[in-house]
């Protein structure tokens, strides 16, 4: 579901004042959300967002948090006070919007907030995810260790989008170029022949009749062609907004051959690692299935982790809800089952995670083996299509010219 970033002003139950940003898929959301915190609303408006081209994006990347998280831990580690930490942190990072937004959290730990409530006024940067680890992990005294595991756990997930995003682009990169030369050769090149073929005379092939009517149609009509382009470019970002439209398409990717069992096994790899994360760093089980659902990808997947919460907040298994669900493996439902019954749930989630972060891999490689031979005959029938068309007139000239 589309989110829209809210910047709010307000008190504490003490007296103190108190503001931030926060993403909801409401304003009502935001309310009760905030509410929820006793926080004493004062202003809240959407936050207005600068249009840039993507070329020019400056979103904090993940690499550039993991960085971040690893070196924390260790200062940590070593026994220098939060605010120093973050002072040194804050310098060196050279991304401005990232440096800013450390500096921003060193001010409210200067100030008597915890690290947790300074990096929830970020969420842009710092996911729920992250924020209700390290307030674990300041509860439980062990931040430097809880940081550590989201390093981790941010490198792994990073190289588990990246494998996914490999999967899409091959096949979209081989059919634009594909689109590019079939374009290319209806609008410069066939008119050549056209021309050609009309001071020749005489009736032309099928074949050649074909392809030239569509020369012309696609020289004369190209612009309405890419005004449906950028219209169905239009239409599909309008329907992620929508959620019913947004969970029809989720539900379709699902289940395109070899395309939806990398998502699928991306979509279970991404919720094991972070439920298997945030049980091993002491978050609550139900609060950790609420923050898994936002991070699944998929709203397909996203309902059945919020299914199997509300199951479980009734004194339901986890395993059981996830196999009535019918959208994960029935090994992971029964890995699930055995981490519970032992008092293992964590570590069974990791070893599930990193078992599918493999099955990604072979599954892209066999995305890839499987679509290469596809786009090859598609390439070759439309480029090779249009040669041999054009080359059939040719042929019957040198008959007549021959007879």
């Amino acid at each position: 579901m589309a989110t829209t970033t809210f910047v709010w002003k307000g008190r504490t139950t003490n007296g103190q004042t108190v503001s931030g940003e926060l993403e909801a898929p409401s304003k009502q959301a935001a309310i009760t959300d905030l509410r929820k915190r006793r926080i004493v609303i004062e202003s809240i408006h959407g936050k207005s967002r600068e249009i840039r081209l993507p070329m020019f994006k400056k979103g904090v990347k993940v690499k550039d948090l993991s960085i971040f998280t690893r070196q924390f831990s260790t200062m940590v580690n070593a026994g220098l006070p939060l605010v120093q930490c973050l002072d040194i942190l804050g310098k060196q990072t050279e991304h401005p919007i990232f440096r800013k937004a450390i500096l921003d959290v060193m001010s409210d730990v200067e100030g008597g907030a915890t690290l947790a409530e300074g990096l929830g006024k970020h969420k842009s940067i710092w996911s729920d995810l992250y924020c209700n680890m390290v307030d674990a992990g300041e509860q439980g005294g062990i931040l430097d260790v809880i940081l550590q595991r989201l390093a981790v756990y941010l490198e792994k997930a990073d190289a588990l989008q990246r494998k996914v995003k490999s999967a899409m682009t091959y096949p979209t990169i081989v059919m634009v170029v594909a689109g590019g030369a079939t374009i290319f050769m209806l609008m410069f090149v066939i008119p050549v022949f056209a021309k050609m073929f009309s001071d020749f005379g005489g009736e032309l092939p099928a074949p050649t009749r074909i392809v030239m009517g569509l020369s012309g149609f696609l020289r004369t009509w190209w612009w309405l062609l890419a005004g449906l382009g950028v219209g169905s470019v239009v239409a599909y970002k309008a329907a992620r907004k929508n959620y019913k439209a947004s969970r029809a398409i989720d539900a379709f990717m699902l289940k395109i051959p070899i395309v939806g069992n990398v998502l699928r096994k991306g979509g279970v790899a991404r919720f094991t690692r972070t439920l298997g994360t945030l049980v091993s760093s002491g978050v609550p089980i139900l609060q950790g299935l609420e923050i898994t659902a936002k991070t699944a990808g998929n709203l397909i997947i996203t309902e059945a982790i919020q299914s199997t919460r509300e199951s479980i907040s009734q004194g339901d298994t986890i395993s059981e809800p996830l196999r009535r669900c019918d959208v994960f493996p029935p090994m992971v439902v029964q890995m699930i089952a055995v981490g519970e019954q032992t008092g293992a749930l964590d570590e069974m989630l990791n070893k599930i995670a990193d078992f599918y972060d493999d099955e990604v891999d072979t599954a892209v490689e066999q995305l890839t083996a499987a679509i290469e031979p596809i786009m090859i005959v598609v390439m070759g029938a439309l480029v090779g299509g249009m040669l041999v068309a054009m080359y059939l007139p040719m042929f019957k000239m040198a008959s007549v010219i021959g007879g």
